[in-house]
């Protein structure tokens, strides 16, 4: 006898929890300085995995364009998303030196602010294909 309903992968399980969050963010350069070329967004692509492979997060797309990025999460309600500014400003700022300029940014690379929505009871792949059709650099 087959079981009514079939599990949900997206749903994930730790030992205190049971969850199924994505957020949809957007990370803005401090000033909106267009600083992001095909080098620089790959590289914040590689950041933006590695910490939240750390905090037990998965990054389902990323995209950007000069001047900010999109990021599809896949995290535990133990994380704060916020998070991955503070880590991914501090490896950008000191891998690409000749393009940060320190005293325009006053120590920061991102914006004070930024875009966290969640993508609700909107099919998760319509948030995958437009963060996924945002513009990069020729």
């Amino acid at each position: 006898m087959s079981p009514r309903w079939a599990p949900d992968p997206g749903v994930r399980r730790s030992r205190h929890v049971v969850y199924k969050l994505h957020a949809h963010l957007v990370f803005v350069a401090k000033y909106r300085c267009n600083v992001f070329d095909d080098e620089m967004l790959t590289r914040c692509e590689e950041i933006m995995r590695a910490v939240c492979a750390d905090r037990g997060a998965d990054l389902i797309e990323f995209n950007g364009d000069e001047g900010h990025v999109h990021l599809l999460v896949h995290y535990p309600p133990k994380i704060a998303l916020s998070s991955l500014k503070g880590v991914s400003s501090r490896y950008l700022r000191a891998e690409f030196t000749d393009r940060v300029n320190r005293a325009t940014m006053h120590g920061r690379f991102w914006s004070a602010s930024c875009f966290a929505g969640s993508y609700g009871g909107t099919p998760l792949q319509v948030v995958k294909d437009y963060i996924e059709n945002q513009r990069r650099p020729a």
